[in-house]
């Protein structure tokens, strides 16, 4: 793979710099993640985000295996990253977690298993010993948090990447400083703003694909204010998931590669922060980890 299409993560291995998101609201049918996840690896997708709390990892595990059969890629070629979902953070269970995900997807091992919560940390390293994940990373984690995990006695392996809510109305300037101090990457989920889901998007924010800063340099460059939001990212280190069940889309968003931000375009973008979270998982508020009363 371009070698300006992938990072190094802290442990040696490497994560293509642009992901496909897997997650669809319950209504839409199971089958059509296997379908958009089959094209977007013919489009030239390469890194797979998904979750066994998505409830489509058997369908996107087909998916992936389809496209090996048919010589289209093979397993190596694919970065696939699980995460580890809030009932089973107890450390006994952290194993068997991953190893009915392992098994709805019918491969050997994932490239990158994700945490919430800093609560399982040695669990979650006897995974990677035993080869059922090459990676392990946080989710949602702010910097006190991830201070926490680095100076844990006896840590054996630092979190290569911390998952968050990055776009350019909470581009997160101060946590990407602090991860990549400490050469974690940052992964941006909702980089596009979001979906607009009910069930957990303040539907009531701005649409962040209609500011029109981000609207005039896509104008200028002859691309979609997408596909701005998502350069924007990748020129600063982070890595970007695009999710999408629109065949279009998915095809558009792999044409990131295409053009590049002018600095005046980077500084132009970066001023339209607003610090707003579309995704507050208020659920979770009084939780004593909910980590986003910190600033960053």
């Amino acid at each position: 793979m371009d070698s300006k299409r992938q990072v190094k993560l802290n442990d040696g291995h490497f994560i293509p710099v642009l992901g496909f998101g897997t997650y669809a609201p319950p209504e839409t049918a199971k089958s059509e993640a296997q379908e958009v996840t089959q094209f977007a690896i013919e489009v030239g997708f390469r890194h797979i985000d998904c979750a066994h709390v998505y409830q489509n990892e058997e369908q996107v595990g087909q998916a992936i295996r389809s496209k090996i059969a048919d010589g289209t890629v093979k397993r190596e070629d694919i970065f696939y990253t699980s995460k580890l979902w809030l009932t089973s953070l107890r450390q006994e269970l952290v194993r068997s977690a991953l190893e009915k995900s392992l098994k709805n997807l019918q491969l050997d091992y994932v490239d990158l298993y994700i945490i919430h919560f800093p609560l399982a940390v040695k669990a979650l390293e006897k995974c990677k010993d035993a080869g059922l994940t090459k990676s392990i990373g946080v989710s949602n984690f702010n910097h006190k948090q991830l201070e926490k995990i680095l100076n844990k006695p006896g840590l054996k392996y630092k979190p290569v990447c911390n998952q968050v809510e990055c776009h350019p109305y909470l581009n997160q300037r101060k946590l990407l400083d602090f991860c990549k101090s400490h050469d974690i990457v940052l992964v941006a989920y909702a980089a596009l703003g979001s979906q607009r889901l009910k069930e957990w998007v303040n539907l009531d924010l701005p649409v962040l694909l209609e500011d029109p800063v981000l609207c005039a340099i896509a104008n200028k460059h002859k691309q979609t204010p997408a596909l701005v939001a998502l350069r924007y990212q990748i020129q600063r280190g982070v890595v970007v998931l695009a999710k999408s069940y629109n065949k279009k889309r998915i095809k558009e968003n792999i044409q990131v590669f295409d053009f590049e931000l002018t600095p005046e375009d980077m500084k132009a973008i970066d001023g339209i922060n607003r610090n707003i979270r579309y995704y507050e998982f208020l659920l979770g508020i009084s939780h004593p980890e909910y980590p986003f009363l910190e600033e960053y």
